[in-house]
């Protein structure tokens, strides 16, 4: 929705930002000046005992010096409780008593129905509830108190549940609220067959409920107790409120948890979170039913900074590390890592803490492993490297991983570690020192020097940051006109880096006011200049998806295509800066190579889609098909390489 000119100054006002901030942490009163409205305290985005997070009240601003984090009161209430812009601004009206303003009747209808299908799960979640005390939920009650070592009170906490064998006990119970049919299969409770009878989803099954990071319940779980059922668990399906690869079980506790200081923890499964929380490890989360995603990564990331992997000990749990540290290695920034505790035996967690208890658990912690460590296990366990050219294919496999890396400082230190784990194995006999290239600070080229004539090439001088200041323009002002498509790009909207004047507002903005068909009415009117200044640009204003603000499918096509182009020349940029810093110590064939492949990246990019704005080619539906295999894979998006 669109916020009217002034209301967040209005509110900044009524809203002290260290009443917001004060919520979350416990300030530093030797440090902290409240005359002046001057505090301080440990940051809750990341594990620190001193006190480097500082609040200004009379700017308004916080700033920590440990990892960077800054912004106002709506952007604390954004990133500390994991909500969208205009969730943290209503949580900062309700506080400060300000009526939140008329919303857009298409965007209010589906803000209602978002709420019609939460109220569905709340009654869903109080049916099961109610099912478990029951004698249909005797089964259930032994296995959770036999099996699981779980009181009553624990059953409480988690709001656990059973739904019964009959699978139209929840059905008959939903209808006789009230609820529409289509609310019940909306919010994924219920489903319906081929014949269109409807029936419970998760019937037979111990319940958990799946909460935001407000504590909302938007989906549930089901653990089966039949042996031969399909699947021993089961989550809900994707729907209005649920999105499985941006939502992690325990996500709000576990943030508050680890902001005062308890080691955040990754495990496999509902049951291994509620057993590391009932044994005390209550900043426990764990992924649903699919692989950890990128998103997932980077909410784990701002829960902590070091994350510890808590993986069962058997081949399965191995290769879900592996694939976490595929995952990971382009993602990797300075302070934020991950640590892997693998568990004996094949246990998962559940298993441990049951046989052993809570200081076996924490002894596995203890010693919980670098990622590097693991990455080198892959790579050499059970590997005999007795001949040159099996070392040789180690150094190629190793150089490829560390190719990866995308921050410098961490791909060099990770190359110091893999030098000193190729001595520790392979000894003097046969050591040769591992060159991390052919490449220096990570990127390939062979030993030398680089020439003058190189240095002053036009490659090494290339920068086209005006071209890609186009790019956004043409980006924000297809979505300003297509306000459909804001939700369908919206992921890649927010990690877009912005470098444009105003283009960061206009974002902000974007994102508000999804699905909202007088979008572009609504920034005329709030921020004129901005949108004026953005239309007038002539690359923007011959862009067809600003020429043609009908079709939809063409915008949705071109937006694809540039997103991919702007990466892959950012990318290409990246390497042409990584190469000046070499430059001293490179050779000019080094350096013609990584120039060479930063040029076929964006070669490749450029033929993604039609290069002239006004031409989209003589086979429109051909390219169209092309494109939207770029849309479906996402693909300006920063793929594993």
């Amino acid at each position: 929705m669109s916020l009217p000119p002034g209301f967040l100054d209005e509110l900044r006002t009524r809203v002290t930002l260290s009443s917001v901030v004060g919520k979350k942490v416990t300030w530093d009163m030797r440090k902290s000046n409240l005359a002046k409205g001057d505090f301080w305290a440990p940051c809750p985005f990341h594990q620190e005992k001193s006190a480097s997070f500082h609040v200004d009240d009379r700017k308004g601003f916080y700033y920590c010096f440990g990892c960077h984090a800054k912004g106002d009161a709506v952007t604390f209430v954004k990133d500390s409780e994991n909500l969208s812009f205009i969730e943290a601004v209503a949580v900062l009206a309700a506080e400060a008593g300000m009526q939140m303003p008329a919303r857009d009747p298409r965007a209010a209808e589906k803000a209602d129905r978002r709420t019609e299908i939460q109220q569905v799960l709340d009654e869903a979640v109080k049916f099961y509830r109610l099912q478990l005390k029951t004698a249909a939920g005797a089964a259930a009650r032994i296995y959770l108190a036999q099996k699981r070592r779980l009181t009553e009170a624990a059953w409480d906490r988690w709001d656990i549940g059973w739904s019964p064998e009959n699978a139209q006990a929840v059905v008959d119970h939903l209808r006789a609220k009230g609820i529409a049919e289509d609310l019940m299969t909306a919010s994924g409770v219920v489903a319906k067959s081929d014949t269109g009878r409807l029936y419970d989803r998760f019937h037979a099954r111990i319940i958990f409920p799946i909460r935001d990071g407000r504590g909302r319940v938007i989906s549930l779980g089901g653990r089966s107790l039949d042996p031969n059922a399909r699947a021993k668990y089961l989550n809900g399906p994707e729907t209005d409120l649920f999105d499985k690869g941006r939502t992690l079980f325990n996500q709000s506790p576990a943030r508050e948890a680890a902001g005062k200081g308890k080691p955040l923890i990754v495990a496999e499964g509902y049951m291994d979170v509620i057993a590391l929380c009932e044994a005390g490890f209550t900043a426990a989360v764990a992924p649903l039913g699919t692989a950890v995603t990128d998103d997932q990564l980077r909410m784990l990331w701002r829960i902590a900074d070091e994350p510890i992997m808590a993986l069962d000990g058997d081949s399965a749990g191995i290769k879900a590390a592996q694939r976490v540290i595929d995952l990971s290695l382009p993602l990797l920034q300075a302070g934020k890592a991950l640590r892997f505790a693998v568990l004996p035996g094949g246990m998962d967690p559940d298993d441990l803490i049951r046989a052993n208890g809570a200081p076996a658990m924490q002894a596995v912690l203890d010693q919980a492993r670098p990622m590097v460590r693991l990455l080198w296990q892959r790579e050499t366990e059970g590997r005999v490297f007795d001949s040159p050219e099996r070392r040789a294919a180690l150094d190629k496999t190793l150089r490829g991983h560390l190719a990866r890396i995308a921050d410098p400082s961490i791909r060099s230190h990770y190359a110091d570690e893999m030098k000193r784990l190729r001595l520790d194995l392979f000894g003097t006999a046969h050591h040769r020192p591992f060159q991390p290239g052919p490449f220096r600070k990570g990127r390939f080229a062979p030993p030398g020097g680089a020439l003058a004539s190189t240095r002053s090439s036009l490659l090494a001088q290339a920068g086209g940051a005006v071209e890609e200041g186009l790019r956004e323009a043409v980006i924000l002002a297809t979505l300003i006109l297509h306000p459909t498509l804001i939700h369908r790009f919206e992921s890649a909207l927010e990690r877009l880096e912005l470098t444009g004047d105003d283009h960061d507002t206009l974002r902000q903005m974007i994102l508000a006011g999804a699905d909202m068909p007088d979008l572009h009415h609504r920034i005329a009117q709030s921020a004129p200049a901005a949108l004026d200044a953005l239309l007038a640009r002539p690359h923007v204003a011959i862009a067809p998806p600003v020429r043609n603000r009908e079709d939809d499918e063409l915008a949705a096509l071109c937006l694809a295509e540039e997103l991919a182009k702007l990466e892959a020349r950012r990318g290409a940029r990246r390497e042409i800066e990584d190469a000046m810093e070499d430059m001293d110590g490179l050779p000019d064939e080094g350096l013609t190579w990584r120039l060479s492949q930063a040029a076929e990246a964006r070669h490749r990019s450029e033929k993604s889609g039609p290069s002239d704005a006004g031409d989209l080619g003589e086979d429109r539906a051909a390219l169209s098909r092309h494109l939207q295999d770029l849309i479906d894979s996402q693909v300006w998006l920063k793929k594993n390489r």
